[in-house]
């Protein structure tokens, strides 16, 4: 064999492997513009002819204010009506971000506006400041008035997302207001994070008592500490304050760090004060939802602030492993609630929330890592989401999917509003377009 036939072969094997990485490319190039093209006009669907039509229609008070959030299965008003600080900021949220991404911005902004005078007349405390956690439907009568900063978050999310989409600077003064009090009164300076529960005056609630968050007051929790990551990254976005951007490095190092359990792969939600784990009183529990979200939460958290995401992606994987070994129906498709350290799932119903927010973080997760193991989390859990989970008779979502598959719950309550599944739309169209362009 000759030397020149030897280097013409070697030219051509180059060659060929060339043709073969090229082709590979086109092929993700391919792939990227195919999952855009086939899911664009599906979530967009979901949208705008089921989630928002239900809100938009059935939510806004026009009598007394703020939204009525209390709906049945089949869409019919739920009476008494009370009006929580959670969901009421969420739908506060919700049209806010909708006017952002270019839906109707006049009438969804309208809508926004509707929500944020009763959350400023009706649920903030005019003596001491924050949010009441319940109110009657009027508004008037405070049915439980302490404060928890679970709600708290809400309501720093709701009113940063409607300064962004409105502009108003009185909007983001009345947010640099609130964050500036959550600084005085709740931000743990020693240990870290927040405390939680709280008297009207803003007094610690005695340790032990039960919480409006169903755990004893003293504690802190992670599901607190990552609504609070996701409402000061849309509060610095707003207000580029560099106290701001310092407390959310600080959650960002939170839900990161601290709350997971490293020898596990998962995150737990009970802590001591000083950040010491409970696990026990049925504590030793992964939520599979939590879990997931706070992936994508972390990921948006680190693009605000300025911090690459690359050192966490080990992280990031390690809690979407963890809940796709435990918690996911590889059979029927979509993600079970919850479920004790390193088995399979124990409650496996399937929760609204939980699928919406798998298809962002698993959308996410493929837009950095290019893995198609996160494609197919993000297909298998839409097509769960599309064909069970979907109202698309009374509009909305089921609350839950038993796990005998039976859709069950109302469609509205204090603790369900247009959210999560909202915003999950709305995330993964934004992350869809970009790929398109």
């Amino acid at each position: 064999m000759t030397a020149a036939y030897l280097r013409l072969s070697r030219r051509c094997l180059i060659a060929v492997l060339w043709v073969v990485i090229l082709s590979a490319g086109v092929r993700v190039a391919g792939s990227d513009e195919q999952i855009a093209g086939t899911y664009i006009p599906r979530l967009e669907k979901i949208l705008t002819q089921n989630i928002v039509p239900f809100w938009y229609d059935k939510s806004i008070d026009r009598v007394h204010g703020g939204y009525t959030i209390s709906f049945d299965a089949q869409g019919r008003l739920r009476e008494p009506v009370t009006k929580m600080i959670v969901t009421q900021a969420r739908q506060v949220w919700l049209f806010s971000r909708l006017a952002r991404a270019g839906y109707e911005p006049k009438k969804y902004l309208e809508a926004a506006e509707h929500g944020y005078r009763f959350l400023r007349e009706k649920m903030w405390d005019p003596v001491h400041g924050g949010f009441h956690w319940e109110v009657d439907v009027t508004g008037n009568q405070k049915l439980r008035p302490n404060k928890h900063l679970y709600g708290q978050s809400f309501g720093l999310y709701a009113i940063s997302e409607y300064y962004l989409a409105s502009g108003r600077q009185e909007v983001l003064d009345f947010a640099i207001q609130f964050f500036n009090l959550l600084e005085e009164k709740s931000h743990d300076k020693v240990h870290g994070g927040y405390s939680e529960s709280f008297r009207p005056d803003w007094t610690p609630a005695p340790a032990g008592e039960n919480s409006y968050m169903g755990a004893p007051s003293g504690l802190k929790l992670m599901n607190t500490h990552l609504h609070l990551l996701e409402a000061m990254t849309t509060f610095y976005r707003a207000s580029k304050l560099p106290l701001a951007r310092e407390r959310l490095l600080e959650l960002i190092n939170i839900e990161s760090n601290t709350v997971v359990r490293k020898t596990i792969g998962a995150c737990t939600d009970k802590y001591d004060p000083d950040w010491t784990v409970r696990l026990d009183s049925g504590y030793d529990r992964v939520s599979y939802g939590h879990d997931i979200e706070n992936v994508w939460l972390l990921m948006d958290a680190c693009d605000a602030a300025g911090v690459s995401n690359w050192p966490f992606l080990d992280l990031y994987k390690t809690l979407f492993e963890y809940s796709l070994k435990y918690g996911y129906d590889e059979r029927q498709g979509g993600f079970f609630y919850s479920g004790r350290f390193h088995t399979v799932a124990d409650d496996r119903s399937k929760s609204w929330w939980v699928q919406a927010e798998v298809i962002v973080s698993a959308l996410y997760m493929y837009q950095y890592t290019k893995d198609p193991k996160y494609r197919a989390v993000f297909e298998n859990t839409f097509r769960f989401i599309e064909t069970r989970m979907v109202d698309w008779e009374v509009g909305e979502w089921h609350s839950t999917v038993t796990a005998q598959g039976e859709a069950r719950g109302d469609k509205a309550s204090p603790w369900k509003a247009g959210y999560h599944n909202g915003r999950a739309m709305i995330e993964c169209l934004e992350m869809l377009r970009s790929r398109q362009n």
